[in-house]
């Protein structure tokens, strides 16, 4: 199932939280040997979890965790803008626009996960009212996104082949989550069910205000 938790809830969830912090540890620094944090318990994190982000975390039928990927808004302090900011025109700025990164998927799971997780983007969008997503990504990733359905217009790029990094920005219109949902596995009737059991319909913003 599709679990949203804001950073201040984790501490309710120690096995999700401790798995998503060790398989983001394995994924970006083990496997694709990113020059990531990690720390003695072999979590990866970086400022931005101390932002009080919101995760969107594929709970697996054991209770552990399957994916997960980390959503702020673009008004505070956000990865596109601090640090890759040489690759768009200008920073993104708009409360109708959230960044979404470190999009984990634990070893072993398939692609229902990663269109789980991106189901779940667009069940944020329809709550709180985002028109977009921002994110950077790498090569590796373009594929998953067109397997899912879920493809970014891509807004600049840097490198070539599979050392290409890119910052797209996404839409999730009606025909886009019901292709999703298929590649899921999920009916939108659960999705959403899943959506109002962790806020109602009307979900409050819980992050950390920068000064």
């Amino acid at each position: 199932m599709l679990r949203y938790l804001y950073a201040d809830d984790l501490k309710n969830y120690p096995r999700l939280a401790n798995e998503m912090f060790i398989h983001r540890a394995d994924q970006f620094r083990t496997r694709l040997g990113w020059d990531v944090k990690v720390d003695a318990r072999g979590h990866e994190r970086d400022e931005y979890d101390d932002l009080n982000p919101l995760y969107v975390i594929w709970e697996t039928p054991e209770g552990g965790h399957g994916g997960s990927t980390r959503f702020l808004p673009t008004t505070g302090p956000v990865m596109v803008n601090d640090h890759f900011g040489h690759l768009i025109d200008a920073p993104v700025r708009s409360p109708l626009i959230w960044e979404c990164t470190r999009f984990c998927m634990s070893p072993g799971q398939g692609p229902n996960v990663a269109a789980a997780l991106m189901l779940g983007g667009g069940e944020l969008m329809k709550g709180f009212g985002v028109r977009h997503f921002v994110g950077v990504f790498d090569a590796r990733m373009v594929r998953i996104y067109s397997r899912v359905g879920s493809s970014p217009e891509i807004l600049g790029s840097i490198g070539e082949g599979r050392e290409q990094i890119s910052v797209g920005l996404w839409e999730f219109e009606a025909e886009a989550q019901k292709r999703v949902a298929s590649r899921a596995g999920i009916p939108p009737a659960r999705s959403r069910e899943w959506f109002e059991r962790s806020f109602g319909y009307a979900p409050q913003m819980e992050f950390a205000v920068s000064a």
